[in-house]
């Protein structure tokens, strides 16, 4: 029996504390990567200028939101600013059935509730690929909150407190990638998606070792 040289579609999902570097990651994976789309998320706040329905996010009505949260149509959501985000389960299984590679960028607690849902998915489990990104310690963390000149000092303080507690999850993914520069890190990345696509999903146990005839 020959090979088979398909490889299935997968979803990389990128997530750690702030100021890990992720979403600049992601969107050098997005911009350099052949074929690497990312997930289309849903929300309740109403459209920017220029944003469009269906490529940016997909807008819905708050209740049309709360109808899919409980008809189950959302791999996770969460409340931010008053508004509801979330990934919609159809979002990725159409994408993954056409053979479109994913990316997702997602902090810590999105992704673990992510992450409980595919775990229950026979059909998706085997198809996503996790990465915790880290900065090697809090100072660094803070100082890139601080060179960006985005937060209040309140604010880093606290977001500085949660990735304390979020860095503790990395145990959890089946990547940890402890973050250099950004040419490293995405080399890594690149490495991890590169392998992954690689692998063989239909690995089977190896037949027990024949015993030496006896003369």
């Amino acid at each position: 029996m020959t090979p088979q040289s398909d490889h299935p579609a997968l979803l990389l999902i990128v997530s750690g504390p702030a100021g890990s570097g992720k979403t600049t990651l992601c969107d050098r994976m997005l911009a350099e990567v052949s074929g690497l789309q990312r997930i289309i998320t849903a929300t309740t706040r109403p459209p920017r200028i220029g944003e469009k329905d269906g490529v940016d996010y997909y807008f819905f009505s708050r209740e049309a939101f709360q109808e899919g949260i409980d008809n189950g149509e959302f791999f996770e959501w969460a409340r931010v600013h008053d508004h509801l985000y979330g990934c919609l389960k159809r979002e990725v299984r159409d994408k993954l059935a056409r053979d479109i590679d994913l990316i997702l960028n997602i902090d810590v607690q999105g992704a673990d509730t992510f992450q409980r849902a595919v775990d229950s998915d026979p059909q998706l489990r085997d198809r996503v690929v996790s990465v915790f990104l880290t900065p090697s310690s809090l100072e660094v963390i803070r100082a890139r909150l601080e060179e960006r000149g985005q937060d209040e000092r309140d604010e880093i303080e606290r977001r500085l407190k949660n990735a304390e507690a979020e860095i503790s999850q990395w145990v959890y993914y089946d990547y940890c990638l402890v973050s250099g520069d950004r040419e490293t890190d995405f080399f890594s990345i690149r490495s991890i998606q590169y392998a992954e696509k690689l692998r063989n999903r239909r690995k089977k146990p190896r037949p027990a070792t024949p015993q030496a005839s006896q003369e």
